[in-house]
């Protein structure tokens, strides 16, 4: 069993900071709050594609671990609270944006929840492997999917 700092800091990021307790769509939540961070990066920054791979390449492992902890101390095996999984996956599906406008922003948050809700093949067998990978691997396929298609509706200048 994890210590109660390690459940405490599992808990902040796991949640996104509290996201995750939104009573209602806690899974949209989170992916607002990373597409909210990932505007402001964009507008202040000027993160694109590489940044916005790097961001959630680099939130893999402490999401796969609070995912992890979180999961285990609640003893669910994917507690709808735990949304840092969709955060990583809306980062994921920015990287395939050719553009960042208003369009974009809105066509990657439909397409990631569509993909993350509906679990196509291969997303629904990613959900299937064991903890916090499992919790977390589902949505970086949806978001891989997601931005895939984003990234083709940009090249057809779509946004």
């Amino acid at each position: 069993m994890a210590s109660r700092a390690a459940r405490r800091t599992a808990s902040l990021i796991s949640t996104c900071l509290g996201l995750g307790y939104v009573p209602v769509a806690p899974g949209t939540a989170g992916s607002l709050g990373a597409l909210a961070a990932g505007m402001m990066l964009s507008s202040h920054h000027g993160w694109g594609h590489l940044e916005f791979a790097l961001l959630s390449a680099a939130a893999l492992v402490p999401g796969v671990w609070a995912a992890q902890v979180a999961s285990a101390s609640s003893g669910a095996k994917d507690p709808s609270w735990i949304v840092v999984d969709e955060a990583i996956g809306q980062w994921i599906t920015l990287a395939g944006a050719t553009s960042h406008n208003w369009k974009s922003w809105l066509a990657a948050l439909v397409l990631f929840r569509l993909f993350d809700i509906f679990k196509p093949p291969p997303v629904r067998q990613a959900e299937r492997l064991p903890g916090g990978v499992g919790i977390v691997a589902d949505d970086v396929v949806a978001g891989l999917a997601a931005g895939l298609v984003l990234f083709a509706a940009g090249c057809f200048n779509l946004y």
